[in-house]
Parts: structure tokens; C-alpha cells; sequence
């Protein structure tokens, strides 16, 4: 997928929600692998604290933990910048974006809305927090503000209008005929957003 634009890939590790999923292990062999790949590693996991050392150590880029795990993501945030990571933190859905105060979404690199309930993949885009993105995008306008589920062509547009620079999309490239194509269409989607937000701030 690397050679067809993707930007990095995305590591989605889960304890808190059922399904068996990619560790550790495995970021190690991806890192070794795919020389300069960028890791985003998205922590689905209670106690998000205790796999920060182990993900440093297998190579990944940035450690995004949930806001409902842990209880001082400040405190977290920090630990992960210790080991050499940037910091995201993550939204489920029935999450508002108000819990993310000035200065958690100051302290982090990217700030991750879950437009799908975590745990399974293939499931229907919820378009109800589409409006999180807006939200948080108003608030913090040089943080990256990424949406994960349900993303595809059908779907990239709203999320990327609303203000999401960073698309995480699995069943709409994977299951797709022209995966290439799919990667090319959701990043122009992107580009043409953000090119828009930037010259609304130039004027």
C-alpha cells in the first residue's frame, strides 16, 4: 500500500474491546520490514500507560490512547513524548468533544474521532460525529484531527470539510478493486479541504 501514496499505517491494538488484534510483535516486524514507515498506533486498551515502553521499542510513531482510559491524559501524554512518540488521544463515539480541554488538545499531535463504535471493522459510517471534527477543529486549528471508521469515497468528503486532515480507511482499500485509486481519491479529497481551510485563513 506504500507504493500506492498511503502515508503510514495504523496499528489498531485492542483489550478493552473483544477482538483479537496486532501488538507489539508485530509492529517490530512491520518497522524492520518497511524501512521510514510511519507507525500510528491507535491503543484500544485499558490501562493505555503500561504498552507505551513496549510500542516505543517496536518502532512506532505516534501512541494514540483513548480519553476513556486513562485518567490523567496530561500525565500520559507526557510519558509518550518521553519515549520518543508523538501523542494522540481518541474520541469514541458517544464521547462529546467538549471533554477534551485547551490544554490536553495543546499537549497532543493529533486528536483521533472514531466514526464508528471500536472493535469490529466493515461497520456504518456515523455521520452524527462528523460534527466533533468541526468542533474540535474550530478549537485547535494546527493539531491533526483524524477520523477512523466507515471512511471511503462515499464518506472521505464530509469528514475532510468538517476539518479532518488525517483518514484512516481499512474495507474501503483493502476490499476495494482499485485499491490504488481509493487512496489517490481519498487524499485529493483531503488536499482540496485543507487547501480551502487555508486559504479561509489567509483572507
Amino acid at each position: 500500500m506504500a507504493s500506492y501514496g498511503c502515508d503510514g499505517w495504523v496499528c489498531i491494538t485492542r483489550h478493552f474491546v473483544p477482538n483479537i488484534t496486532m501488538g507489539p510483535p508485530i509492529l517490530s516486524c512491520v518497522h524492520k520490514g518497511v524501512p521510514g514507515i510511519f507507525m500510528d498506533c491507535h491503543m484500544m486498551v485499558a490501562e493505555p500507560e503500561k504498552w507505551v515502553d513496549d510500542v516505543a521499542k517496536a518502532g512506532g510513531g505516534l501512541y494514540c490512547f483513548h480519553y476513556e482510559a486513562t485518567k490523567n491524559p496530561l500525565a500520559l501524554v507526557q510519558q509518550i513524548r518521553d519515549k520518543g512518540m508523538k501523542a494522540g488521544i481518541a474520541l469514541s463515539p458517544d464521547t462529546p468533544s467538549s471533554v477534551i480541554t485547551d490544554e490536553v488538545g495543546n499537549a497532543v499531535d493529533m486528536i483521533l474521532v472514531m466514526t464508528v463504535h471500536p472493535g469490529k471493522g466493515g461497520q456504518k459510517f456515523i455521520e452524527e460525529c462528523v460534527v466533533k471534527v468541526s468542533e474540535l477543529r474550530a478549537r485547535f486549528p494546527n493539531v491533526n484531527i483524524e477520523v477512523d471508521g466507515g471512511v471511503g469515497p462515499k464518506t472521505v468528503e464530509v469528514c475532510a470539510e468538517a476539518g479532518s486532515n488525517v483518514i484512516v480507511a481499512g474495507t474501503a482499500i483493502f476490499a476495494a478493486e482499485d485499491p490504488e485509486g481509493v487512496i489517490q481519491q481519498l487524499k485529493a479529497s483531503v488536499d482540496k479541504a485543507q487547501a480551502k481551510f487555508a486559504s479561509n485563513a489567509s483572507s
